[in-house]
Parts: C-alpha cells; structure tokens; sequence
C-alpha cells in the first residue's frame, strides 16, 4: 500500500525533528499545506501540553494519550491508531489518512515536547480501564 504523501511529509519532518529538538518555519509550512486545520488542532494540543507519555515500571511499558475536547484519547503509535471518533468514522472510512491527535504525538514524540509520566506498574490496569470508558 502506497503512503499517501502528507504522511510522507510528516514522516520527514519528524525525523528531521527529532536530532534538532525543533521544527523549523519552513517545516511548520510543510505541514500546514499538508494537513490544513488539522496540523493547526495538533500543533495547538503540543503547545497545551495535551500530550501524555506514560512509562510503567518495572516493566517500562509505555502508553501514549492526548488529552482532546471530549476525552482524553489512547495513541498507539506503531499501529497508526487512536481511539478517537474521528480516527474511527473518518481514518477507518478512508476519508482521511490520519486524525490531528496522531500528528500531535507524532510530531511532540520527535520534538520530546511531550508531558512524561512515570508509574508503577500496579496502577496500568486501573489506567487501561479508565482510558478505555466511552463518555456518553
């Protein structure tokens, strides 16, 4: 399967960003051609801080949330998923390639301009729950 190409210039620019800790006004353009309201939603949820890296130990397993409007949102970043309406009525739909809380830890991941959040791991499974309810 083809990667559509404003995945691919969000790909780059992450790895770009990633060895410099920060986006340049070249590549902030980049992205926003690329991704419209979208990239402007993502950029806005890294500048609020909404971003959300969980690490457990000892077993350093690792969760990623993004805090959204409604809820806060699971991101499983390998898989390209989140658990975002969005992500399952329009990602899933193929009307779009990717929702603006992927971009968002995507692009905080490789800027590191992600909250971090150390636990034991006694308290995953109460967490899993939690991030797993579906607010009415």
């Amino acid at each position: 399967m083809k990667t559509p190409k404003e995945i691919k210039v969000l790909e780059k620019v992450c790895s770009e960003a990633k060895t410099k800790k920060k986006l340049t006004d070249e590549q902030l353009a980049q992205l926003s051609e690329a991704f419209g309201s979208q990239f402007t939603k993502a950029w806005e949820t890294i500048e609020e801080k909404r971003v959300k890296k969980y690490v457990f130990s000892p077993s350093g397993r690792v969760v990623w949330i993004v805090v959204g409007r409604e809820r806060e949102y699971q991101i499983m970043p390998a898989a390209g998923f989140c658990s975002c309406d969005d992500f399952y009525f329009r990602v899933m739909d193929r009307e779009a390639h990717i929702c603006y809380h992927l971009i968002a830890q995507k692009i905080a991941d490789a800027l590191e301009e992600y909250d971090l959040i150390e636990e034991e791991d006694g308290l995953y499974d109460c967490l899993m729950e939690e991030w797993k309810k579906v607010t009415a």
